[in-house]
């Protein structure tokens, strides 16, 4: 379990710190609205691309030993972004992307392996700590540029967590390959697409639930790139900017662990989907009319509204199926495409903002994200299985 909290800390910390710091970033290197955000889906991409490879990795290594090697590559991935030339800053942006990738992956697997009677409890209690670790990331990532001399120090300190973390994986990771451990649950992934089971890629309910987990994910990936400077473009303060960031991750904490629980408690989740993505528009429909103004409450309903959006995207995974193998397999499909689909947002955000030079139509976009998720939720919420 302590394994499980500290690579679940690592999940997020390494992009929601580079948010606050992205006008530092931009302006070391001169790069323009549309290429700055290629730090944010350069991430993404290789979170999908790399969630390929995860399950091979896994029955190849095990379990174990690939979440220890992923998370010693999240360390030197976030060491090269710091280092002089930029292109070090792209290379390290994706390995950081491929280790979270092996991370996302693996983990509903290990967690429905070893505790299979808490499957629920558990995913709120890992999904509530990788939104812990973006919440300090983005709280601290301000103050350590301050102590630390620069945007260089505050993305490198997180490479201390990442060590921190490999280190309790390194004894799992050694008695695993000495034949110690249990054996892997089946792993997942699109690789195993065409095993037994049913054919997902044929399935509409798989589809939906694999498009909302990538329309989630591209409001929160816009989000992480852009939140703080669409308040700074208003007038507000770097400081102040990164404080209401960090309001609006901690807050979903409260989603991502409550609306997981009430939803496994429902026969249909309709309702609770509903209820998520009402409270999303409004605060980006507050955020598009009076961003300064009321921004403490916008993060707070997007905010909510952001972890219960993943929670249920979470649990989805394991209500619309019928076996563990066919939820992992599903988990792999989804984090695939979803965060290819996810990887779109941040650059394509930039560009209009970058074209228009105002965040209302970038903004507005996001509202019709909502009318996306609203449609494909109500579809995945019904009592079906795959």
């Amino acid at each position: 379990m302590l394994g499980i909290v500290l690579a679940s800390l690592n999940m997020r910390a390494a992009l929601a710190g580079v948010s606050p710091l992205m006008s530092e970033i931009g302006g070391h290197f001169h790069l323009s609205a549309a290429t700055s955000s290629l730090v944010t889906t350069i991430p993404l991409v290789f979170m999908g691309l790399g969630s390929i490879v995860a399950p091979r990795l896994a029955r190849r290594f095990g379990t174990e030993a690939v979440l220890c090697g992923a998370l010693l590559l999240l360390c030197g991935g976030i060491l090269l972004r710091v280092a002089p030339p930029v292109v070090a800053l792209f290379a390290g942006c994706a390995l950081v992307g491929t280790a979270i990738a092996l991370l996302n992956v693996l983990m509903p697997g290990l967690v429905k392996r070893d505790f299979p009677d808490r499957a629920a409890s558990m995913t709120a209690l890992y999904s509530t700590t990788l939104i812990l670790g973006a919440t300090g990331s983005a709280a601290l990532s301000v103050p350590l540029e301050n102590a630390l001399g620069g945007w260089r120090g505050s993305l490198a300190s997180w490479a201390l967590l990442a060590a921190v973390a490999a280190l309790v994986w390194l004894p799992q990771a050694v008695l695993t390959r000495r034949g110690a451990a249990r054996p892997d649950a089946p792993a997942a992934g699109p690789a195993a697409t065409n095993g037994d089971g049913p054919r997902l890629t044929r399935s509409p309910l798989a589809w939906q639930v694999t498009l909302m987990m990538g329309t989630q994910s591209l409001i929160a990936y816009v989000c992480i790139a852009w939140m703080p400077t669409i308040f700074t473009d208003h007038g507000m303060s770097k400081g102040g900017a990164g404080l209401v960031y960090a309001f609006y991750t901690l807050v979903q904490m409260a989603g991502s662990f409550f609306v997981p629980l009430l939803a496994g408690r429902m026969r249909d989740q309709r309702v609770p989907v509903v209820a998520v993505v009402a409270l999303m528009a409004a605060g980006i429909t507050g955020l598009l009319i009076a961003p300064v103004a009321g921004a403490w409450v916008w993060a707070t309903l997007m905010g909510v509204a952001q972890g219960g959006l993943l929670g249920l995207a979470l649990t989805f995974m394991v209500l619309r199926t019928r076996d563990a193998h066919t939820a992992s397999r599903l988990s792999g499909m989804a984090q695939t495409w979803g965060y290819l689909l996810a990887s779109v947002g941040p650059f394509a955000i930039g560009w209009v903002y970058g074209a228009t030079d105002s965040w209302t139509l970038p903004v507005s976009l996001l509202l019709v994200a909502c009318a996306a998720l609203l449609f494909l939720g109500l579809g995945a919420g019904r009592d079906r299985k795959i």
